[in-house]
């Protein structure tokens, strides 16, 4: 048994690093071991392509090229800087990340996962691969395309849950290269072993986009970014009723605030 799952390990890997090798994609953060480069990769990478990712990495890189340039920018140009990526509470969290940073760790992002997960916009994935792709640490992490890459090719049931992705994931990890075989994984998932071609669906859906409440979000903000202030009968009349309860969720998250302007009524801009 010990022998058949070590021939199923080995099989994998030399399956995806052949892969790899032929087809493997070209992005800029691949071709750095910076730390906050990676980290502003991996943030910019949740739930969106990573061919969108690729120009509003470099902008972002050139106006913020380290913690303290985007610690002590303001909430508004942080986003402008952002806009286009979609769920603008990413470039939030980031960039209240970069605050922590900046404060706590003297402006270097920590290696350790465990520290990692302490901070604003970083869960379980992104503590594990931003050491990974950095650091080349020996330690294995499970996005989408990995779960579905363990579920085709290792027969994991898709109820399972994260604890035993995870500990799979381990067990095939070849040690001393992890960068390459997350890379690689990534690439097998993306571009061969599709959720079309497998039908195993990931965990979580999106909902149609546009007029959903994510949509509303977006736009609201957009609008905010190139103004000083916009009147709440101006949003409304523009969107609707309906986005009043979208605005107090902005503000309840500090990305806009409102103020009152005399007679004028009540006004929304990005806080600074």
């Amino acid at each position: 048994m010990v022998e058949l799952e070590q021939k199923k390990i080995c099989g994998l890997q030399e399956k995806v690093f052949s892969f790899y090798k032929n087809s493997k994609r070209t992005f800029p953060w691949r071709e750095t071991t910076d730390r906050y480069a990676v980290l502003v990769s991996e943030v910019m990478l949740q739930q969106t392509q990573a061919e969108r990712v690729v120009e509003k990495y470099h902008a972002w890189l050139e106006r913020f090229p380290d913690i303290s340039s985007l610690a002590s920018a303001s909430l508004k140009e942080v986003l402008f800087y952002w806009s286009g990526l979609g769920y603008n509470a990413r470039g939030q969290r980031l960039y209240r990340c970069a605050k922590v940073i900046d404060s706590e760790y003297a402006g270097v992002v920590p290696s350790e996962p465990e520290k990692l997960i302490d901070l604003p916009g970083i869960g379980i994935y992104s503590s594990r691969s931003i050491p990974i792709f950095a650091d080349n640490l020996d330690i294995a992490t499970v996005d989408t395309n990995i779960r579905r890459i363990l579920i085709h090719e290792l027969g994991l049931v898709e109820t399972a849950g994260s604890a035993e992705f995870l500990s799979a994931a381990e067990a095939v990890l070849p040690r001393g290269k992890s960068r390459d075989w997350h890379n690689a994984l990534m690439d097998y998932g993306a571009l061969y072993l599709t959720g079309e071609k497998t039908g195993i669906r990931p965990l979580t859906r999106q909902s149609k986009f546009k007029g959903s409440t994510r949509w509303y979000r977006g736009r609201i903000v957009k609008d905010l970014i190139g103004v000083n202030m916009m009147l709440l009968e101006e949003l409304t009349e523009r969107y609707g009723k309906r986005i009043v309860d979208v605005l107090d969720q902005l503000e309840e998250e500090g990305l806009v605030e409102r103020f009152s302007a005399g007679a004028t009524g009540t006004c929304y801009r990005i806080p600074d």
